[in-house]
């Protein structure tokens, strides 16, 4: 299927994502890890709008933004169908991801702010675990009896934002409220962790980005 590489952060949930789907097609890639403090000219030409990552190049030609992607790695290559086949669950799962990916704010601000703002998003951040919650109820994955495009968007969720919350000692989502995702999020990870980042360093990485951030507030 041509040449491909990946430009990503090994930290970034939006270039695991695009990793996960590019492993469960069974596809050869080249990865090119970047530093976003010193981004390279491949980056800057591939995506000259956003300048960020993940951008995956297929025989020369890029394309951005990671769910974008997705779509494009599903309908491109050959392997196991990551989007559902049938038309309602594609459009149900396309609403799922929209959702998860106008969250991903909030969920910064829960942890990364001060104050009124910092509470206002743990609110936001609050309602969308109850509907998580509620959505889970009774079924094991999001769309579909298998894991698929709505749990791949979903990784922050699964992993990062779990990670976050211990760096930061702000807790949300607990056992005691959130069984049905908490049982989500387990499978998850036992299922994908070969598509993810090891936690340890996760967490080595946002103390450091964290200490970082204080030190730079004072």
């Amino acid at each position: 299927m041509g040449d491909v590489k990946l430009l990503g952060l090994w930290y970034s949930p939006f270039s695991k994502r695009v990793e996960w789907a590019l492993k469960t097609k069974g596809m050869e890639y080249e990865y090119i890890e970047e530093d976003l403090q010193n981004k390279s000219s491949l980056l800057l030409q591939s995506n000259p709008i956003h300048k960020t990552v993940p951008v995956l190049i297929h025989n020369g030609k890029p394309i951005c933004e990671s769910i974008v992607i997705l779509e494009y790695i599903d309908e491109t290559f050959e392997g196991p169908s990551i989007l559902p086949k049938n038309p309602y669950d594609r459009a149900l799962a396309r609403f799922w991801v929209k959702f998860f990916d106008d969250k991903v704010p909030a969920m910064r601000k829960s942890i990364f702010l001060k104050g009124e703002e910092q509470e206002k998003a743990k609110e936001e951040v609050c309602e969308m675990l109850k509907i998580l919650e509620n959505e889970l109820k009774d079924r094991k994955f999001f769309v579909g009896d298998k894991f698929g495009f709505v749990d791949i968007a979903a990784n922050a969720t699964a992993l990062w934002f779990g990670v976050l919350e211990e760096v930061s000692g702000i807790v949300l989502v607990t056992r005691k409220k959130f069984p049905n995702l908490c049982a989500w999020r387990d499978e998850y990870y036992l299922q994908n962790r070969e598509y993810l980042p090891p936690r340890e360093k996760l967490l080595a990485h946002y103390q450091v980005y964290i200490q970082r951030t204080a030190a730079a507030s004072k």
